[in-house]
Order: C-alpha cells, then structure tokens, then sequence
C-alpha cells in the first residue's frame, strides 16, 4: 500500500501516453486509486475540494485575462504592429525577424494566449517572410518561438495558475517575470543576428526603394500609432498592480475593459464579434476549469496516499547525498522532458503541486522557482511532437512548409531558451529584485 501512489503514478502516465482525454484520466485515476485506498469515504471529501477550486476568486483573473487576449486577436492590431515594426528594422538583414519578434513580445504582453500570438503571426508574418526571401526554418522558427512569450511575459495565465497552486502572490509573479521575458527576447534577437551572420541569404533586408519612400516623420507616426494599443493595455494592467490600485484579479478586468477600448477605437467591435470573442472565451475557459478538477482529484487522493511523501522522501535522499542543486537540476529536466508530452496545463496542474513544496522546503525563493517553472514549461509548446506552437503554426502556413521545416526551425530557439533559463538559475536577482522594489520585502 505504500507504493500504491506510484502505481497511481505511474497508471495516468501511461494512459495519458495512449492518447486518452487529461480530464477524464486524471478524474478516472482519481477515482479508482481513490476507492482502494479510502473506500466509499472518498466521496465524502471530494466535492469539498472541488467546491474550493471553484470558489477561489484568484482564478477568476484567468477568463478575464482569456477574454482580453481573444478580443485583441479580432482587433486587427497585430497586423498594424507587424506591418509597422518590419518598415523600422526592414533596412537590417534578418530586420523583419527581428520585428516578429518584438511585435510577438509586445502581442504577449497584450495578449497572454499563445494560441492566438501564433496563429495571427503565422497568418501575418510567414507568408511575408517567404516572399522576402527568408530561409523556411528561420521563418517557421522565429514566428513559433515569438509566439510563445506570451508564456512568460506577463500578464500570462500559467503565471496565475501556478501563482495560485504553489501559493505565492501572482501579483509578485508578474513583476518577477519582467527580466526574464525581456531576456529571452533579447536572446532570440542574438540568435537571428547570429544565424545571419552566418548565413546572410537565409534574410534579406527589405529593398531600399521600398523604405525610401518613407519620410522619418511618417515613420514615426505610424510607430506611434502601432505602438500605442499595446503600450496602453500595459500600462493599464501591469501599471494599476503595480501602483496598488488593483489586485492581479481586478487588472485582469481592467485588461479586458481596455482591450474592447481598443477594438472600438480601431472600428473593429460589433456585437457579432462580441459573441465570438465570448464563445471563444467559455470554450478556453471550461477546457482550463475542468483540466483544473481533474487534477483537484487527483492531488486529493495523491496526498491522501502519501504520494507528496513518497517523493519527498526520494528528492531528500538525493539532497543529502549530493546537493539541493542537483535535485533542481533533476526538476527542472524532467519538467522539460515531460513537456515533450504534455501540455503545459497538465504539467501545471499534475506535477507543480507535487514538487514545489518539497522544492520551497529546500529552501529555493518561491518567486524564483515559480519563475524558473514558467520558463521551462514556455518551451513545452516548442518541443516535438506534441508541442501546440509548433501545431497552431503548421495549421495556417502555406502548403509549402512542411512539418520537418518547422520542427528544424525551433531546434535553436529551444536551445537559447534553455541558455535563458540557466541565466535565471544563476542570477535569481534577476527574479526577486522587481517584486521587492515594488512591493517591498
């Protein structure tokens, strides 16, 4: 009976490996595990926990924050950045890269859903990039790494979610997430300077004729107006946290308050769209919600079990014999490993609750390990075969890049941000100093 929590373990593993739905295995998992090891009792404590999932007023920021980004996408403002950004940088090689990714940092910062980053800047940015001239890979790579900041780069969703499992302020988070989003822009940047340097026909620059057309004072203007919507929803979001006027929940509604601003002002808003952007957001919303009672369940009956015992056991027994380090390193490799396989969601919801407060025991600064998680879990959507960046991007670029295109192209982006996260791990000033100028501590 004392391993049964590892059987249970090892039993969602092996059925979510075969392909069958995550809430329904993680609820059935639950269940079964549940029955063996209290009997009909179980029934008794499962719908208070489920009951205080629903009622937590944190998670209210998260369809909010969905509804933010989802209005956005229909705003037509990524289209304006895109086009805006490539005339600043078009004169560079590698100038309309660059641009995707700035303009995807900015989207990620508007948006929070990679989803949507993704596929409005495949849409935008690929087919333009082909016609330039650009390298297929270099193409297809920059747009799915760009399109996943909105991971880290707050405000994002699996900053609220692990903010509320792990129990630290997401408020904190958020303010701790500045440095490394800004890090790992200017680590993909690097890298598209670097790959052109190498390699100067994979990007051409925008021919001259084309840009000389622009006086600088048009420019500007169009900058500024390109620049403004995101800048705005920034400011009101991030901006309301971080003077204390609003709490991460009541921003999120601040966001989505600017967000259908923004698509007034830009004449895109109708009551059709509207319905649209609501329907989309229930879908997101209820797909989070019911991952999230699932794995509710299924950390019942884990703990119930003595599952969080078990591991820590295991974990202490390495800390002891080498380092604490070493057990991060081990951490954080198998959370890159199983983002081979899972989806962030899954892995926020199954394995967070269970390492990181054995982590925190060890002593590891909340903040920073949460960062450190969220990092790692950005290149889940980048990481073959089941990587949803890499999915969304094949969905909507033309025929003519394959799926081989795509998975070569992001192979350098996953390595830099694995560079990314290490800079993290060695310098978590980087992590705690923004939240304790903010908010003190």
């Amino acid at each position: 009976m004392e391993y049964l929590p590892g059987w249970m373990f090892l039993a969602l593993t092996i059925l979510l490996m075969a392909g069958f739905p995550v809430t329904f295995t993680l609820l059935g998992t639950a269940l079964c595990f549940g029955l063996i090891g209290f009997g009909w009792n179980f029934f008794n404590l499962l719908p208070l926990r489920i009951w205080g999932v629903m009622g937590n007023v944190t998670l209210l920021a998260v369809p909010l924050f969905v509804f933010m980004g989802v209005m956005l996408e229909r705003s037509g403002l990524a289209e304006d950045l895109l086009d805006t950004m490539g005339l600043v940088f078009g004169r560079i090689r590698g100038g309309l890269a660059i641009s995707v990714i700035i303009v995807g940092a900015l989207l990620g910062a508007s948006t929070g859903i990679v989803g949507a980053t993704v596929v409005t800047m495949g849409l935008l940015a690929v087919p333009t990039m082909l016609k330039r001239g650009y390298q297929k890979e270099l193409a297809t790579g920059t747009v799915s790494a760009s399109g996943t900041l909105g991971q880290i780069i707050p405000p994002s969703i699996v900053l609220v979610l692990i903010g509320d499992i792990v129990g630290v302020p997401v408020g904190d988070l958020f303010m701790g997430a500045v440095f490394p989003g800004l890090i790992l822009v200017l680590l993909y940047i690097l890298y598209i300077i670097i790959a052109v340097f190498i390699n100067p026909d994979s990007a051409p620059p925008i021919p001259k004729s084309e840009l000389d057309a622009l006086t600088p004072l048009i420019l500007l203007k169009k900058v500024m107006k390109a620049l403004f919507p995101p800048l705005f929803l920034m400011v009101a979001v991030l901006g309301s946290i971080f003077w204390g006027i609003a709490s991460p929940t009541e921003a999120a509604a601040v966001g989505a308050v600017g967000a259908t601003i923004l698509t007034i002002a830009n004449r895109k808003f109708n009551m059709k769209m509207l319905q649209t952007v609501m329907d989309s957001t229930m879908q997101l919303t209820c797909m989070v919600f019911i991952i999230l009672v699932g794995a509710a369940a299924f950390g019942l009956v884990f703990r119930g079990l003595g599952g969080d015992g078990l591991v820590r056991e295991f974990l202490g027994g390495i800390a002891h014999a080498h380092s604490k380090w070493v057990v991060l390193a081990i951490v954080m490799g198998l959370i890159f490993i199983i983002g081979f396989f899972l989806d962030f969601i899954e892995i926020t919801f199954i394995h967070v609750p269970v390492l990181a407060p054995i982590m925190l025991e060890f002593g590891f600064d909340p903040v920073w390990f949460c960062i450190l998680i969220a990092v790692n879990l950005q290149t889940s959507f980048m990481t073959p075969p089941f990587g949803f960046s890499l999915f969304y991007l094949k969905a909507v670029t033309p025929p003519e890049i394959t799926t081989g295109h795509i998975y070569r192209g992001i192979i350098p982006f996953v390595i830099f941000q694995l560079i990314g996260l290490l800079i993290i791990v060695f310098f978590p000033i980087l992590v705690t100093w923004l939240p304790k100028f903010v908010f003190g501590g």
